[in-house]
């Protein structure tokens, strides 16, 4: 079949470096790329013909019209009618398949949101706030496009529709956390007052008939692995460098994307040497391992792994390593060498990976392997280690801990894992209610009975902690002995 031209319409001059860089990107993605040509001005060659004609015949020939609407309406015409809407009009009457992908922004042209008003009556439009959201968008639409007139029967995993799930499957606590998350960290605009459907449809979860893609239950299913049993997290700790049975510390992680991350990190955390060092800030605690380095592999591994697969992330510590692998292989150009400097993003799920950055688990700009490095090499570690077989491997190195040199000039109190568990459970008090319960109850404090009870430790183990912290200068006791409670020392 000969290629779908898409024709890429909006004001040039406010979207000069998005309209070049989404026709390179059509132009060369591996799937996109077989089946869509990308059209812009811009790429014209000189012809005999005067330029609003030229645009016009192009989006009337076309087979998509691919519209992007910000704040500027643009150069009117006689009529006072921009070439933007002209084209618009143009694919209208020519029944030419349409998407509208608007620009949020609070200073928009007057016509520009009548024109954006009148696009809305016609066409499922999808807003963004950058270049790397409307890529995503884009990859979406084109895709759903290409299933819907049964040009390919399958999408990419992250974007399939699910075949049963519905939007009841969806846990609106987790939608809940997210929104508040990605509103902190990259201003996103919704709320959970908009509602499920607004918000998943807002991130690509949601097709236009209301059905789920399989991301959609990754990332805020009740129970992902009822519909994805492989995508839970399998972690284990060797005494020695080598796999050997039985592995004294074995566990088995479920739960959503930002779920398994986050066990997986305090899995690894709990179980490599640490230290408290001095109180002059709150970020006292120190690992041998850097957390954002473990945080990077633990993301890569889970947001990128292949989920066609029926394998599932393995995290393994050994006495001088910790080792992360993920079934899938690097995408098409990138190489382990090549994770080691400068190199694009592109995610093996992006439709996956774009919740996941808007939460603040990842950055888009391919530099979490660069940072990884960065933070373990600062470190005084060995540089990590990147291994494609079968499957993915990211490798860290632990500390030489013969020749390691603890720094005389700070004090340091090293932390049993059940000490480290009961001090990080005190000083993270608040963070954590936070998250348990949207309406912390002012009378849960952390008693000695209370930490038991949430830490799964006994009542006289607990005792013996906290006296070995408030010995060490790390906890105190505030309110009367029958009613006090404890906090961590700034």
């Amino acid at each position: 079949m000969e290629d779908l031209k898409v024709f890429i319409s909006s004001v040039q001059t406010e979207f000069s470096v998005e309209r070049k860089q989404l026709y390179d990107y059509i132009q060369h993605d591996a799937l996109l790329g077989q089946f869509f040509t990308p059209f812009i001005f811009e790429k014209l060659p000189a012809v005999d013909i005067a330029a609003p004609q030229a645009y016009l015949k192009e989006a009337a020939e076309c087979d998509i019209y691919l519209g992007l609407f910000g704040a500027k309406y643009g150069n009117e015409d006689a009529l006072g009618v921009s070439p933007t809407e002209r084209e618009y009009d143009e694919a209208t009457k020519n029944f030419r398949y349409r998407m509208a992908f608007v620009k949020r922004s609070q200073n928009r042209d007057e016509k520009q949101q009548t024109f954006i008003t009148k696009v809305e009556k016609d066409v499922v439009r999808r807003s963004f706030a950058d270049y790397d959201e409307l890529k995503t968008a884009v990859y979406a639409s084109l895709v759903r496009y290409l299933e819907s007139k049964e040009i390919i029967r399958k999408f990419p995993f992250d974007a399939t529709i699910h075949h049963s799930a519905g939007i009841e499957c969806i846990d609106v606590g987790k939608l809940r956390l997210f929104v508040t998350k990605a509103k902190e960290k990259r201003n996103y605009p919704l709320s959970i007052e908009n509602g499920k459907e607004a918000i998943l449809r807002s991130l690509n979860l949601m097709a236009d008939n209301g059905r789920l893609t399989n991301s959609a239950l990754l990332l805020f299913a009740k129970d992902p692995q009822m519909y994805f049993r492989p995508s839970e997290v399998k972690c284990a700790q060797f005494y020695g460098t080598k796999v050997e049975k039985p592995a004294p510390f074995y566990q088995v992680f479920q739960g959503d994307i930002f779920q398994l991350v986050d066990q997986a990190k305090a899995f690894v955390m709990s179980h490599i040497d640490a230290w408290v060092g001095d109180h002059s800030s709150d970020n006292n605690m120190e690992y041998e391992i850097p957390v954002k380095a473990v945080h990077e592999a633990l993301v890569n591994a889970i947001v990128h792994r292949d989920y066609t697969r029926n394998s599932s992330v393995q995290v393994m510590l050994f006495k001088d390593r910790l080792e992360i692998w993920n079934p899938g292989q690097l995408p098409y150009g990138l190489t382990p060498a090549k994770l080691s400097g400068k190199h694009s993003s592109e995610p093996t799920n992006p439709i996956l990976a774009h919740p996941v950055y808007l939460a603040g688990y990842i950055e888009r700009l391919g530099t979490g392997t660069n940072d990884m490095i960065d933070a373990c090499v600062g470190k005084g570690l060995r540089k990590p280690e990147f291994i494609q077989e079968e499957d993915f491997c990211t490798i860290i190195w632990r500390r030489d801990k013969v020749n390691d040199k603890v720094n005389d000039k700070v004090k340091r109190v090293q932390l049993t894992t059940n000490q480290r568990i009961v001090y990080l459970f005190i000083k993270e008090f608040d963070k954590v209610n936070d998250k348990v319960n949207d309406k912390v109850n002012d009378k849960v404090k952390p008693t000695t009975s209370y930490i038991a009870k949430m830490t799964h430790l006994s009542y006289p183990t607990v005792q013996r902690i906290i006296s070995f912290l408030v010995d060490n200068g790390l906890v105190h006791r505030e309110g009367s002995d029958k009613t006090g409670y404890w906090v961590a020392n700034k």
